[in-house]
């Protein structure tokens, strides 16, 4: 199981309890979720509790956080949509934090799991349905029929741009899942080559050197796709947002 690069994904209970039959046992992913959200809190509450003229590293890495997202936002959505900046700024907070979280040896990555990606896509389509619906009524549905198309194919182009909303959830999803999943088997098992090369004595040491090599140079990419992947999720989000507030083409 050391060497397994699928073993760092099992969720595992830590505290069992049972409930009329039903598992709700406190488990790894759900104490890295919980771990995501506070360390998410007391970031931005550390950080922001002494506010100066003149910001501190935190503080100023606070702002541009804020910032980042509220600029990311406008360029997509126009000014109506910082309405959404809570649910913006706290998704891609909560997706960059369980990436960083996941980077340290023995850690969880919660967003590895197909399951938590796409119940936070998921909270991006219903609020862009329920949002669109709200404000548009009927007109929402206007996303499916583009401007400018001819009448005889409308039926074809309609039903090509509701497949494409339909799968917004999935691409979003696995987009996520599949980049997290991807680069910790590949850290996982450059990794376990140094250890089995390692074994071998000085000739497995002096061959270990260029799987050491890569590891390290893949851990600076994955630090780097934790943040994209955070990014690029935001992006997309604000994207589909722009549907609940302007459903014309």
């Amino acid at each position: 199981m050391a060497n397994d690069p699928i073993s760092q994904f099992v969720i595992k209970p830590i505290v069992d309890i049972d409930v009329a039959g039903v598992d709700l046992s406190f488990t790894n992913s759900a104490l890295f979720m919980a771990l995501t959200v506070g360390s998410v809190v007391l970031f931005l509450v550390l950080s922001t509790t002494g506010r100066g003229l003149v910001p501190n590293r935190w503080q100023s890495m606070a702002e541009m956080s804020y910032e980042f997202v509220a600029n990311t936002l406008r360029s997509s959505s126009g000014t109506e949509g910082m309405r959404f900046f809570p649910l913006v700024f706290s998704l891609f907070m909560f997706i960059l934090f369980a990436n960083l979280w996941g980077m340290f040896p023995y850690f969880f990555t919660v967003t590895s799991h197909i399951i938590v990606t796409f119940a936070l896509a998921m909270l991006v389509i219903l609020t862009v349905v329920i949002v669109g619906l709200v404000r548009h009524g009927t007109h929402f549905f206007g996303i499916f029929i583009p401007s400018g198309v001819p009448m005889a194919l409308i039926p074809l182009v309609s039903l090509i741009e509701i497949i494409s909303f339909l799968s917004r959830p999935i691409s979003l999803s696995v987009r996520l899942f599949a980049n997290m999943l991807a680069g910790h088997i590949t850290l996982k098992v450059f990794a376990a080559f140094i250890v089995t090369l390692g074994g071998l004595g000085i000739g497995g040491w002096l061959g270990a050197v260029l799987p050491l090599g890569m590891t390290v140079a893949l851990t600076a990419l994955e630090f780097l796709v934790a943040f994209l992947q955070a990014y690029v999720f935001t992006v997309l989000t604000c994207m589909y947002l722009n549907d609940a507030i302007h459903p014309g083409h």
